[in-house]
């Protein structure tokens, strides 16, 4: 498969702008931007915005999401935030005094409190994986899950360090034990490739505003099939059946939206911010998930090789994600290297004791030089 040329033409970053750090957050494309001002135009002359539009503008960001995850648009509910899919799994997901939860060390934290409240209230224990120095977390999450398991809330790969999660052996893991899967694919879903009929999820949700090449506030919550019948965490009147007829909103009725609309948040249909995710996910449909992988994986690794030859810490790929290179260094990072980094335009994070360095299509051999050079200035 061939390398994806650089798409810097496709956003507004000038050209002395260095942006390596789109597991903070991804810069907006300029078809993006297009769509999410004509959403709110649409909304500046609201007499034009028919009752129809609020479901037509929520179908299409379903059905655009629901083909690039490969899953179906059924299974798909609208959500403003990885916290609040997340409180939607806790409520549906049974478990009893005495089990375990599974998440990793230093998981991200919206991915960590809805677990350790759910401990509280239900007498469970949570159990945090750790993994060797030099590992992926495969082994720790599999050797974590045990008869006692009754629900693991992982990643694909490492907010901070980027180190993989094999999803298909933790799934098939989760279901000879018969413990749930909870996924947060924020830092992974459209940097890389996830066959969700192999994993088999529960829940699963990813927030658009990194990797998606979304807005911020808006994110995609896919629902097993099994749960389609649970408890939402509002109540609000277009998730009810029947509610495309205005006429009729105040002849109140106990059933839903089918599938997992049920569960989508209030006020979902935001044109700005539907219209702008979708244009985002045409993007990445256009490129492709698995041709953006292998091009970031060729990004990061040019980044990574010499950086090792300056005696720095990068894991190969394959035990880290393609899209995401931690760089570690002997004592930890040089105090001041991030401001005298953003004084160069050069952006990344720090994320633990290393440099989080996260690149996307529209970066190119200048920004990676920009990184060296200054490493090399560092540490030579």
């Amino acid at each position: 498969m061939a390398s994806i040329a650089c798409q810097r033409h496709r956003f507004a970053i000038p050209d002395d702008v260095h942006y390596l750090n789109c597991a903070y957050m991804a810069p907006l494309a300029n078809s993006v931007v297009a769509a999410m001002e004509q959403g709110a135009r649409s909304k500046s002359a609201p007499w034009n915005f028919r009752p129809e539009d609020f479901f037509a503008v929520c179908e299409h960001f379903r059905t655009r999401a629901a083909r690039l995850a490969g899953v179906s648009a059924d299974s798909l509910a609208i959500v403003p935030s990885v916290s609040y899919a997340l409180a939607i799994a806790a409520r549906n997901l049974p478990l009893a005094k005495g089990q375990t939860i599974v998440t990793l060390a230093d998981q991200f934290p919206s991915n960590v409190y809805v677990w350790r409240e759910l401990a509280a209230e239900t007498g469970a224990e949570l159990v945090i994986a750790r993994r060797d120095p030099d590992a992926a977390w495969t082994e720790a999450v599999l050797e974590s899950i045990g008869p006692d398991t009754g629900l693991v809330a992982v990643p694909h790969c490492h907010w901070a360090d980027g180190r993989m999660v094999d999803l298909e052996a933790v799934g098939e893991k989760c279901r000879s034990v018969g413990a749930a899967l909870v996924l947060d694919l924020t830092q992974s879903l459209g940097a890389m490739p996830l066959d969700f009929a192999k994993v088999r999820p529960d829940f699963a949700v990813a927030a658009c505003y990194k990797w998606l090449m979304g807005p911020y506030g808006i994110g995609m919550l896919y629902i097993d099939p099994r749960h389609h019948d649970g408890a939402a965490i509002e109540h609000n009147w277009i998730n009810r059946g029947g509610s495309e007829d205005f006429a009729r909103l105040v002849d109140y009725r106990d059933d839903f939206q089918p599938g997992a609309r049920r569960f989508d948040m209030g006020e979902k249909s935001n044109p700005p911010l539907l219209m702008g995710a979708s244009a985002a996910f045409d993007l990445l449909l256009e490129w492709g998930v698995e041709a953006i992988a292998e091009t970031l994986a060729g990004q990061t690794e040019a980044i990574a090789a010499p950086a090792r030859e300056l005696s720095l810490d990068c894991a190969e790929i394959g035990t880290r994600a393609p899209h995401l290179l931690s760089i570690g260094f002997p004592g930890g990072i040089p105090p001041n290297l991030l401001d005298h980094l953003a004084t160069e335009n050069v952006f990344v994070s720090a994320r633990g004791t290393s440099l989080r360095v996260t690149p996307h299509l529209y970066n190119d051999a200048a920004d990676r030089e920009a990184l060296l050079d200054n490493l090399r200035g560092a540490f030579a």
